[in-house]
């Protein structure tokens, strides 16, 4: 299985090539020549598996139809390290708990750090840690984050051999458990620079950093952000094990709805419906932030600055650039490299948008990858969540909540729609409180966290700032 960029300008390369690499050469995003196809035969082998032996194995079955330069003994022992119940609680890792009729919640934020951002950045971790020990090489990963990337990177990467993380966030952005879980850590490896400015701001950062290839090289700097395909890969899997528990026999037809800022989460979807996985349709839920479901109205992506970018009470999605939508529409192109990046390079650098709209390619887009989108406002997730709570006995999360509140706009009769979790309500306990009167359970490790010491530096929202950082603090 060799990788290719979405703008055509990279040579061919191995799994564990771009795993330590993050963004290609060319500014673009990875993926795989093609997408291995499941058969019907394969999806009842898989369900078997998952069902007998477990989630862990379930992932190394998926995982090893895109890695094909770590021997399958490193592969199993990896994922079996990854997925146990020690660390995410349960030995269903991702349980599927029902609501109403056909409306299920996929638990995703049973990890380290409450969110689902852990399911794969575990298995990044591992990863990150076997390759870079069989090379005998060092990284430095760059990373931005809106909120759950950076604590599930740095829970993750802590301690481990060989990796050091710089973790760019938007200074006062974030929840305050989210800062107190980030900010807390004491570990010599986790750097945290609050940027003055939006996720959007972080964001250009890290792609800034690494579009200069003579500083990558130099100090080796690799990506945890959902622009790394390893990432996005392990995100695959639970669309998978969500797929058989929401389902008695093969071939079934499910939906799926999953809160998206970034496009990471969803498009993982994409790619477990190309590969196979009947999903019937994928609907993706936005906050007042809806840049996504704009363009899947009207077929407009239109990139908002900084100002015009909305402080939320779903914060994880206050985002108005969605980094991996690239892939989705390379896809949606045909895979046309030279297309892809004329939109996603000169039309967004000249004008900050670019219109599909009149395109036959998405004319017919929503039939051929089963996309929907919807909105949802503060005041729908304070009724949402509120609704769960009293209907159910279930309390979500802000985000969780967006998605259902969508979700519930494109159920089909008879055809099962799976809402994927985000995070646990904890992590945006002052919303709770609004809806609910009270506050959200807290686990016990995590107690007086907020009033832990605390290793952040403030950085302005310029690219050589955090350039000159990595250099006082790294060998090269």
């Amino acid at each position: 299985m060799n990788y290719i960029s979405t703008r055509g300008g990279a040579a061919p390369r191995k799994f564990c090539d771009i795993l330590l690499e993050g963004l290609a050469p060319d500014g673009g995003l990875y993926l795989p020549e093609q997408y291995p196809r499941i058969d019907a035969a394969r999806l009842a082998e898989l369900r078997r598996v998952h069902a007998e032996q477990g989630y862990a194995a379930l992932a190394c079955e998926i995982l090893s139809l895109y890695i094909d330069d770590i021997p399958a003994a490193d592969l199993k022992a990896l994922c079996a390290k990854t997925y146990t119940r020690e660390v995410f609680g349960t030995d269903a890792i991702v349980p599927l708990r029902p609501l109403e009729d056909g409306v299920y919640l996929e638990a995703l934020s049973n990890g380290p750090t409450l969110a689902f951002k852990d399911m794969a950045m575990q298995l990044l971790g591992n990863l990150f840690e076997y390759e870079l020990g069989r090379r005998g090489e060092q990284l430095n990963i760059l990373g931005a984050t809106s909120g759950d990337t950076g604590s599930a990177a740095e829970y993750a990467m802590r301690g481990k051999h060989g990796v050091r993380v710089f973790m760019t966030s938007p200074d006062g952005r974030m929840s305050p458990f989210q800062q107190a879980q980030m900010f807390s850590l004491q570990d010599a490896n986790i750097h945290n620079l609050a940027v003055a400015g939006v996720f959007d701001d972080c964001q250009d950062i890290v792609k800034a950093v690494s579009n200069d290839l003579d500083f990558k090289r130099r100090y080796r700097i690799g990506t945890v952000n959902s622009i790394n395909w390893a990432r996005l890969l392990a995100q695959v899997v639970y669309y998978f094990a969500g797929y058989f528990q929401a389902t008695r026999k093969d071939g079934e037809p499910v939906g799926f709805t999953v809160p998206s800022g970034n496009f990471g989460n969803v498009c993982a979807g994409h790619v477990a419906r190309m590969m196979g996985l009947p999903i019937a349709r994928l609907v993706v839920a936005t906050n007042e932030n809806d840049v996504l479901d704009e363009f899947f109205r009207t077929g407009v992506y239109r990139v908002r600055g900084s100002a015009d970018t909305h402080e939320t009470s779903s914060p994880s999605m206050d985002i108005s650039k969605a980094s991996n939508f690239e892939r989705f529409v390379f896809d949606l192109l045909g895979r046309d490299a030279a297309r892809t990046a004329d939109l996603f390079g000169a039309q967004l650098s000249r004008g900050g948008r670019f219109d599909l709209g009149a395109d036959p390619v998405f004319a017919d887009a929503a039939a051929r990858f089963g996309f929907a989108s919807g909105k949802s406002t503060h005041a729908d997730r304070l009724a949402t969540i509120r609704d769960t709570w009293q209907r159910f006995g279930q309390m979500i999360d802000t985000h969780t909540a967006d998605g259902l509140k969508v979700a519930r706009e494109h159920v089909v009769p008879g055809v099962p729609m799976v809402v994927l979790e985000t995070a646990l309500p904890i992590k945006f306990a002052e919303t709770i409180v609004e809806a609910l009167g009270r506050p959200p359970e807290r686990p016990a490790r995590f107690a007086g966290i907020e009033d832990l010491p605390r290793r952040v530096v403030r950085v302005p929202a310029d690219a050589e700032a955090v350039k000159a950082y990595i250099a006082a603090h790294c060998a090269e």
